[in-house]
Parts: structure tokens; C-alpha cells; sequence
């Protein structure tokens, strides 16, 4: 119904900039032509998940004898990442420089946070924490595709 007003509204403007043209053929043709073209299956394609808009992405990483699981997190830019991290041996982190986040967690804990994926790219997380030496092998990586 509030299309039919706008079409109403612009035969009316359009009257009245062109009074020539009123009642003509021209007017009549454009506002067949815009309504067709707004009722018709072509005009709305079908929506893949990249078309969409920003989304809630939950991941749950778990931290245990010198890896990550998972080690690769794949997320379209703008979405609003989830991570709930937990700890199962000893006290961990999740760093990701790039986005500026450092996280820790203390052994059997879980520590939940959430970030926009705003730059599109691949980029290291790691555990900073020193506690053992396995620690400094402790890596992965977030996928962040440029929306399209």
C-alpha cells in the first residue's frame, strides 16, 4: 500500500513539472515500469549467507597442552565474534594482536568475550602467557573474509 502512495505522489510531481506530459503516454510507462519492477520474483534475488548482514558468530575455543582447539576461525567481516574460552590444564590466554584483545584464563575456567571482526584478513591469536615453555607454541588463526 505505501508503494501505491509513492507512485500516486510521483504521477503528481511529475504533473506538475511536466504539465505537457499528465495525462500522456510517458507518465504511465515509468509507473508501470516501477511497479513491475517492484513486485516482480527478479527483483528480490535469493539471499546467501554473505549477502546478509552482520551476524552473531559463538565459537568455543578450548586451551590444553600447547594448542588450541580450534586452531582456524573463519568469520565474515562485521560479524559480532563469540569466543568462549576455557583452560583444562593450566592458566592460558587468547591474543590477537591486530584486534587488540588479550584474554586469560585460569585452569578449569571459562572466560566468555566478544569482538567485531571489522578488518578483513588472516591473523595470528596466541597464548602470551609464559607459564611453560609449550606455551610459545601455542597458536592459531582467525580468518576474517571480506563481506561481499
Amino acid at each position: 500500500m505505501m508503494l501505491h502512495a509513492r507512485l500516486r505522489r510521483f504521477a503528481r510531481y511529475a504533473a506538475f513539472l511536466f504539465p505537457a506530459l499528465a495525462g500522456g503516454f510517458l507518465i504511465r510507462a515509468v509507473l508501470a515500469v516501477l511497479v513491475a519492477q517492484d513486485f516482480s520474483p527478479a527483483s528480490t534475488p535469493a539471499s546467501t549467507a554473505q549477502d546478509q548482514g552482520p551476524t552473531a558468530r559463538p565459537f568455543a575455543v578450548t586451551a590444553r597442552r600447547y594448542k588450541f582447539d580450534p586452531a582456524r576461525i573463519e568469520v565474515l567481516q562485521n560479524d559480532l565474534v563469540k569466543i568462549e574460552l576455557r583452560a583444562e590444564d593450566i592458566a592460558h590466554s587468547w591474543t590477537v594482536d591486530d584486534y587488540r584483545i588479550a584474554k586469560r584464563v585460569s585452569p578449569g575456567q571459562t572466560v566468555t568475550f566478544e569482538f567485531r571482526a571489522d578488518k578483513a584478513g588472516t591473523f595470528r591469536f596466541y597464548c602470551s602467557l609464559q607459564t611453560e615453555d609449550g606455551c610459545r607454541q601455542m597458536h592459531g588463526e582467525l580468518v576474517v573474509k571480506p563481506r561481499k
